[in-house]
């Protein structure tokens, strides 16, 4: 599997550098070390990454804070995604380099997201095929507000 990257570098970096093309880029939360921001090719409604602002391909490179604020960020999204989707049950993970399935092997980056029984992710596999059942613009929506409602700053809509 080919690393996916932007045109110009990065996909994660150049998301992390313009604050005013949030919605764009799929930002809908920045921490101090870690931001959140949606897959753009998801395998459910509500599929968040928890990306380090560092551009490193090991959870061991970036500083004890940065994976602190990992993790916190994991637990908000844990409570947003149940908030906002009421899902039966969560997946979380890393995949590191490209023979453990990394998409974007140069930038680490936290998977989270909503699952239920009988939900139709194997059709990725299958069939090559996504279902979703919500445009990214409507996830957009409801997982920004969602976070900045917990955070105290709701971004408008």
């Amino acid at each position: 599997m080919k690393a996916k990257k932007a045109k110009s570098g990065c996909i994660f970096c150049a998301a992390a550098q313009n604050p005013a093309d949030d919605r764009e880029t799929l930002v809908v939360y920045r921490g101090k070390y870690c931001f959140i921001i949606l897959n753009r090719y998801p395998y459910t409604s509500g599929h968040l990454m928890i990306v380090p602002y560092n551009h490193v391909s090991k959870l061991t490179s970036i500083s004890a804070e940065g994976a602190g604020e990992m993790i916190e960020l994991a637990r908000s999204a844990e409570q947003v995604l149940e908030a906002v989707y009421r899902p039966e049950g969560l997946n979380m993970g890393m995949n590191f380099g490209a023979a453990a399935g990394a998409g974007i092997t140069q930038h680490i980056h936290l998977h989270m997201l909503p699952r239920w029984s009988g939900d139709a992710n194997f059709m990725t596999t299958v069939a090559n095929t996504r279902i979703i059942p919500e445009a990214i613009g409507d996830t957009y929506d409801k997982v920004s507000h969602a976070f900045g409602e917990r955070n105290g700053d709701a971004r408008p809509k």
